[in-house]
């Protein structure tokens, strides 16, 4: 039976690591994530998982250890943040490239430089190209649920992927919300025993990893890299239900809010959906026909369902928390790829925002759906790109 708490987001996915129990655990600390894996350790020292946990010097060796503990069959978790992060960025390759189904906390901050503790998404976007999965989420709940639902889409025979769970940096990570943990023995009937594929430790199979692989073969295997991605999309699917079923909370590749009727419609993934919600709340009540698409899966990316879903909007707005110098946001150049080819499209314009944890607020959530109604009047964009909050621009 579930029970109802109030705890940070840190906290809800140590608790959901606790659920999981993992063989292995390999980390380095790094703000804002710390948090994570120091209560893992608690529960470590308490006796109350069974885990090898694994204090390393970096966090390149940290998902080093991950991949060598999870090639020799381990289900394998760590979680980080940022730089730490970008010091993975060679593993994170080499992860992907070898099928290993690891699972990855990852505390959305930007990227340094200068020197920034706080939310955007430079870290998992810029790993967007990788191989992971990527999760994102918009609050304590999501985070845990998607956690949980992890490991089963992560080790699925069609799929053998690592998957990345992302949530805002202090905006989650530090804040304490009410949500519901599972029971320990419901969560662990979900997601079952783990079987390794090919494990290292089975000398009565032995096989190879990580051999050179020249112009030979190269190539098909990253094709069976792109065919596990593109078969996760219904694995995820297959996934969410039987974990609604399970659990009673049910996810899609993205969340529509007010989206059936929608002319003015915001696109954006994780923590600054909540205030989004209440933007379109206020407006609706102004008689502006606003919605929100909420991205919960950046990869795969569902260019089919989202297509279907916008294509009777009058103009889409994309929020980008990260910025791809010299081009556009990296959430709307996927959501223009999706709009592609259809006759009579919705006009589409893209706005970064808080970057650095530059604070969003329902107001200037507003402004953009004013902004919107404005190029439905004149059925065009003025600006197809702009920076929110910029002094002296």
């Amino acid at each position: 039976m579930s029970k109802l708490t109030a705890i940070t987001g840190n906290e809800a996915i140590a608790q959901a690591m606790r659920q999981i129990n993992p063989e292995v655990v390999a980390a380095f600390p790094i703000t804002p994530s710390t948090q994570i894996v120091e209560n893992f350790a608690q529960f470590v020292a308490d006796g109350i998982v069974k885990t090898e946990l694994v204090t390393v010097e970096s966090e390149h060796s940290a998902m080093s250890a991950c991949i060598g503990a999870s090639a020799a069959g381990g289900r394998v978790m760590t979680a980080t943040a940022s730089n730490g992060m970008a010091l993975m960025w060679e593993m994170l390759y080499i992860a992907a490239s070898l099928r290993l189904p690891i699972l990855l906390s990852l505390v959305n901050r930007t990227l340094s430089g200068p020197i920034n503790i706080h939310a955007d998404h430079s870290d998992s976007m810029g790993a967007r190209d990788s191989g992971w999965i990527q999760i994102y989420t918009e609050n304590n709940q999501e985070a845990y649920d998607a956690m949980l639902m992890a490991p089963r889409i992560a080790e699925h025979a069609d799929v053998r992927l690592p998957v990345m769970v992302c949530f805002d940096g202090f905006i989650i990570s530090h804040c304490v919300q009410t949500m519901e943990l599972e029971d320990d023995e419901q969560v662990r009937k979900f997601i079952g025993e783990y079987t390794p594929l090919y494990p290292l430790l089975d000398t009565s199979r032995p096989v190879t990893m990580g051999a050179l692989d020249l112009q030979d073969y190269y190539i098909e295997h990253k094709h069976s890299q792109h065919v596990a991605m593109v078969k996760a999309k219904d694995v995820i699917l297959s996934v969410s239900k039987e974990f609604k079923e399970a659990f009673g909370r049910g996810y899609e590749l993205f969340e529509s809010y007010r989206l059936e009727d929608a002319e003015n419609v915001i696109v954006a993934i994780n923590s600054v959906a909540g205030e989004i919600k209440e933007a379109v709340d206020n407006l609706r009540k102004r008689g502006i026909k606003a919605g929100l698409l909420k991205i919960r899966f950046f990869r795969p990316f569902p260019y089919e369902e989202i297509r279907d879903a916008l294509k009777s909007a009058g103009v889409v707005a994309v929020l980008d928390r990260m910025n791809s110098f010299g081009a556009r946001g990296p959430l709307f150049t996927e959501v223009c790829t999706a709009l592609y080819g259809l006759e009579s499209g919705p006009l589409a314009y893209n706005r970064l925002y808080g970057l650095g944890g530059r604070d969003m607020y329902v107001e200037d959530i507003e402004k953009i759906f004013i902004e919107s109604e404005e190029c439905l009047k004149a059925g065009r964009t003025e600006k197809v790109f702009d920076i929110i909050g910029v002094r002296g621009a």
